[in-house]
């Protein structure tokens, strides 16, 4: 058993070879946190419009889309007028499809449901049935938006949100682009009413597959137009990394390939495919997490400081710590990568017998430019693990072993390691060294924690 003392949101855990040694007293520790309440990027009212969500029923809508659209109704930052028309294969009214989003809600809402907040929030659903291969959708879709529009007063702004499987948004931009439900905006001036599309990972199957998709956007859409987004940034602790990095003088100096010896980043999901065995066959852990969530991250970690907060800005830095990531050639693969299925996942529906799709990926990368060359990047996903972790170590390099004498009293010290943790207990630790109280140099782990 650990021994941890906590002061406020601060705390000090003590590893095992020092819980009986140290008497620990909280009075010594102050800790103070000031907040300004100041924006570094202000933020500017949203404008009305008409949410289409492509896929209102699939895995991504029901727990992440829906969920976020209904806190921000809690909190009141929807724009006036809104609504939200939900497109699926299998739910034909505004009722049913009210009633499936409740039980969602239910599920995964961060907060118990206030029922006036929801009556509200359930007024502004809708529904049209259909396939997104089929033409008609469109039609009926046009048809909807216009009479949302013309009877209830729905603006008519709209943003058409992708939360489908990446074989499908070619099928969707074409199908919107044929009736012109999306246009280009090209001009000096803004042009009222927009229309815009927000694209999820993973973009594309391949690299080929992604050129031929970025180019089908570019010709029916202004890149203004389009949002190619990754979820995970959405979460407090990823955002907080550029913060933790940029606003603390004391880590820059030792952010390098002199002072850190590798690091880790582990996305670690405890559920399973959850009956999503079709969708998991097409994606697979390495397109599901680690292009898109575990590169964000990397690429978070490791960029320089850009010139401002500004999203192109660090957009421009971040690109070049993909760019300077160095390939993993075929032959090279053994060494570097190893994957792996967890037991169960061939008899999951949707999965081929001898499927070879992997739910679990670990490999080592490395990104060849002066502030990282030769510093090892492990990066590790996987369903149906032991436990629910995402979180990001630096291990610093190890003390000079001449310090403390002994060259095997200096290896039994372990070296400083920093981990951000994105969840489930959000924080940062850091492990460091300390004497042992006693007459001799005994030295054990400390990790100060802020939760």
């Amino acid at each position: 058993m650990r021994r941890r003392t906590e002061f406020a949101a601060f705390s000090v855990e003590f590893g095992p070879d020092l819980r009986t040694q140290l008497n620990v007293s909280p009075s010594p520790i102050q800790v103070h946190s000031e907040h300004s309440g100041e924006s570094l990027v202000p933020q500017s009212a949203p404008p009305p419009c008409t949410l289409v969500l492509f896929g209102v029923t699939g895995d991504l809508a029901r727990r992440k889309v829906i969920p976020a659209l209904y806190h921000l109704a809690l909190s009141g930052a929807l724009p006036e007028p809104f609504a939200i028309l939900g497109i699926s294969r299998s739910v034909p009214t505004d009722e049913e499809l009210r009633e499936r989003l409740r039980e969602s809600l239910l599920s995964h809402s961060r907060t118990p449901i206030d029922e006036d907040v929801w009556e509200r929030f359930a007024r502004s659903i809708y529904s049209v049935q259909g396939s997104v291969d089929d033409g008609d959708l469109y039609r009926r879709l046009d048809r909807r938006l216009e009479a949302l529009a013309r009877e209830r007063g729905r603006s008519a702004n709209r943003l058409y949100y992708l939360a489908t499987p990446a074989s499908a948004f070619p099928l969707i931009l074409k199908g919107l682009r044929q009736i012109q439900l999306i246009r280009p905006e090209r001009g000096p001036e803004p042009q009222e009413p927009w229309s815009r599309v927000i694209v999820e990972k993973p973009f594309g199957h391949d690299l080929q597959s992604a050129h031929e998709l970025n180019e089908l956007v570019q010709r029916v859409l202004d890149e203004d137009q389009i949002y190619r987004i990754d979820h995970y940034l959405g979460k407090e602790t990823v955002q907080n990394i550029l913060v933790f990095r940029f606003g603390n003088a004391i880590f820059e100096p030792l952010w390098n390939r002199r002072h850190i010896d590798h690091v880790q980043i582990t996305i670690a999901e405890s559920i399973d495919v959850e009956g999503r065995g079709s969708f998991y066959e097409e994606t697979g852990v390495v397109r599901d997490i680690v292009q898109n969530h575990m590169l964000q991250m990397l690429a978070l970690c490791a960029m320089e400081p850009p010139v401002s907060f500004d999203a192109q800005e660090i957009r421009n830095m971040k690109a070049q710590v993909l760019r300077s990531m160095r390939p993993i050639l075929p032959h090279e693969v053994a060494n570097n990568v190893v994957g792996g299925q967890y037991a169960g996942y061939l008899d999951e529906k949707g999965v081929a017998p001898d499927s070879q799709t992997a739910t679990y990926v670990a490999m080592r990368a490395y990104i060849d430019n002066w502030r990282w060359q030769g510093v090892p990047f492990y990066l590790r996903a996987g369903k149906a693990l032991a436990a629910r972790q995402t979180e990001i170590s630096f291990h610093f390099r190890q003390i000079p072993f001449s310090l403390f004498g002994e060259e095997n009293v200096c290896k039994l010290i372990d070296p400083n390691v920093l981990t951000i943790r994105i969840q489930p207990d959000e924080g940062i630790a850091m492990h460091i060294a300390s004497k042992i109280p006693g007459e001799e140099m005994g030295i054990g782990g400390v990790t100060m924690d802020f939760q």
